[in-house]
C-alpha cells in the first residue's frame, strides 16, 4: 500500500509534463510533485519552439505555471537525469515517475553531401532565433536562397521568420543578436519543399496563410495547386484555398520571394566548402502509395538549407527506447520494456507518441496517461529511498528553483520595457547560471550592449 502522500517525479518541465502535473494536482489532493528539468527556466518548446512573434501562443504559459502556484509542487532545475540523479534512483524514490523529455532531435535527409557546411536542421534555427542557451550561431552571410524540406508548422515558422521585415520582429521577445543577423543578412529568396502533394501537408491554416500574405513577399507556386480531394477535412480545404489566393497573388516591386514547390524530394546537396546547390527530383506515388522518384531533376542555387521533416525522441538515460520510432515504449501511457509492463513508469508528451499535434494536444494526451497512473497508485511499491531534492543535497548539487526562474523572468521583462519589447531572452548559460546562483549577471548581458 502507498503512503497517504504519494510522491511523484515528473522528468521535463515543457507543456506535457505541466500538463500531467495539472491533472496529477486534480485527480489526487494528497499528491506532491517534484518536476526536474535541465534548464533553469520551466514551459520547454513553448518557450523555445514558438516563433518570437507568435505572442498568443505565448501567452499559454500563464495555464502552464498553475501547478507552479500549488505549495505541493516543487521545480529542480538545472537538474539532468543520467549525471544528476539516475532513473533507478527516481524510482527507487517516488512512488511514479513521469517522462515528458520530448523530442530534441531532428530527422535527416539522408542524401550525400547533407554533411556540408548550410545544411543545418531546422530544430536548431529555432533554437537558434528563440533565444535557447544550447543553440548555436546560426550565420546568414552570403544566404541569397535559402531551402526548408518539409511543409509542417516548423518550415512554414522558419520560411516566415527568414522572409519577415525584420522592423516587425522588433517588437518581440527575439534576442538582439539575431535581429541584427536577420537585419543584416537578407535572404531574397526562400523555398518550401514537400516530398508530397499540398493536400497532404501538415501545416495549419493560420500559419499558411501568415506566410503567404507577408508584406512585400512574392508567392511563386511551382505547380498548379490541385481540386479538393474527394473527402478532404476543412482544414486540408482551407489550405488549398490558400494557396489557390496565393497563386492569383502580386506584388509590387517585392523585397523577397516565396516558393512553393511540391511532389519534389532532395537528391542530393552539392558544394565543395559548403553548400552551393540542391538536386531535386520529382516524385509521385507507385500502387502502394509510396512516394517514388520520377527520374526528373532539377537544380536549385542555394547556400542555405534547412531540414524540417520532423522531430524524434532521444533515449534517456535507463528508460527503455525505441529506435525506430523514436519514443519510449508504452502501453498508453504505461512504459514497457522487452520484458513487460515497468510499475511506476509512465510517459506523456511526443516521446510517448511522437512529434504529433499542437502545444495543446498535450493537455488531453498528459490527462489520459495522468488516469492510468492515479489508477495504477494503491497498488505501486511505496518509495524506499530519498527523493531528489535529498539527494541533491546530499551530493552538494544545487539545482535552481522557481523563484530563480521568477528572477530570470524579471529581468527579462525590465530588459524588454528598456527596449519597448515585452521582453529580451536571457540566452546565454552564463548569464542564466550567474542570475541562478548570485541573484545578478556576472556579466554583460546580450541585451546590454545592444
Amino acid at each position: 500500500m502507498t503512503e497517504q502522500s504519494p510522491r511523484v517525479a515528473i522528468v521535463g518541465a515543457g507543456p506535457s509534463g505541466l500538463y500531467a502535473a495539472s491533472a496529477l494536482l486534480k485527480g489526487n489532493e494528497a499528491v506532491r510533485i517534484d518536476i526536474l528539468d535541465r534548464l533553469p527556466t520551466p514551459y520547454g518548446l513553448l518557450r523555445y519552439g514558438v516563433a518570437p512573434d507568435h505572442t498568443s501562443m505565448q501567452g499559454i504559459q500563464r495555464v502552464l505555471a498553475e501547478p507552479f502556484e500549488s505549495d505541493r509542487v516543487r521545480f529542480f532545475g538545472m537538474v539532468e537525469l543520467g549525471s544528476d540523479v539516475t532513473t533507478d534512483e527516481l524510482r527507487a524514490g517516488y512512488d511514479a515517475v513521469v517522462y515528458a523529455a520530448g523530442a530534441s532531435e531532428d530527422r535527416r535527409l539522408d542524401v550525400r553531401g547533407e554533411h556540408l557546411p548550410g545544411s543545418r536542421s531546422a530544430r536548431e534555427f529555432v533554437a537558434w532565433y528563440c533565444g535557447h542557451p544550447d543553440a548555436e550561431p546560426q550565420p546568414l552571410d552570403g544566404v541569397e536562397t535559402a531551402v526548408t524540406f518539409g511543409v509542417g508548422n516548423v518550415a512554414v515558422d522558419v520560411a516566415r521568420i527568414l522572409l519577415a521585415d525584420p522592423d516587425d520582429l522588433a517588437s518581440t521577445d527575439m534576442p538582439h543578436h539575431v535581429l541584427d543577423e536577420l537585419a543584416v543578412h537578407r535572404v531574397p529568396d526562400v523555398w518550401v519543399i514537400g516530398r508530397r502533394g499540398p493536400e497532404h501537408a501538415t501545416f495549419t491554416t493560420t500559419e499558411l496563410r501568415e506566410l503567404l500574405t507577408l508584406p512585400g513577399v512574392q508567392p511563386v507556386l511551382h505547380d498548379a495547386v490541385p481540386d479538393d480531394p474527394e473527402g478532404a477535412d476543412r482544414r486540408v480545404r482551407q489550405n488549398l484555398a490558400a494557396l489557390r489566393d496565393a497563386a492569383a497573388r502580386v506584388v509590387s516591386e517585392p523585397r523577397a520571394r516565396l516558393h512553393l514547390a511540391f511532389w519534389r524530394r532532395p537528391v542530393e546537396l552539392v558544394g565543395a566548402s559548403g553548400v552551393r546547390a540542391i538536386v531535386i527530383e520529382r516524385t509521385g506515388l507507385d500502387e502502394t502509395g509510396r512516394v517514388v522518384g520520377t527520374g526528373e531533376r532539377d537544380v536549385i542555387h542555394a547556400q542555405l538549407v534547412l531540414r524540417a521533416i520532423g522531430y524524434r525522441g532521444k533515449q534517456l538515460p535507463g528508460v527503455p527506447f525505441d529506435p525506430e520510432t523514436g519514443v519510449i515504449p508504452n502501453e498508453e501511457g504505461r512504459v514497457v520494456d522487452a520484458a513487460g509492463a515497468r510499475p511506476g513508469e509512465y510517459v506523456v508528451g511526443w516521446i510517448k507518441r511522437g512529434p504529433l499535434g499542437v502545444i495543446g494536444t498535450n493537455k488531453g494526451d498528459a490527462a489520459a496517461t495522468v488516469r492510468h497512473l492515479l489508477a495504477d497508485l494503491p497498488g505501486l511499491a511505496a518509495p524506499t529511498g530519498p527523493d531528489a531534492g535529498e539527494l541533491l543535497a546530499q551530493r552538494g548539487r544545487p539545482a535552481s528553483t522557481f523563484a530563480d526562474w521568477e528572477r530570470i523572468d524579471a529581468e527579462e521583462q525590465a530588459a524588454g520595457q528598456r527596449f519597448g519589447r515585452p521582453r529580451i531572452k536571457v540566452a546565454t548559460w552564463h548569464a542564466l547560471t550567474d542570475l541562478v546562483r548570485h541573484g545578478r549577471a556576472g556579466g554583460p548581458l546580450e541585451f546590454e550592449d545592444a
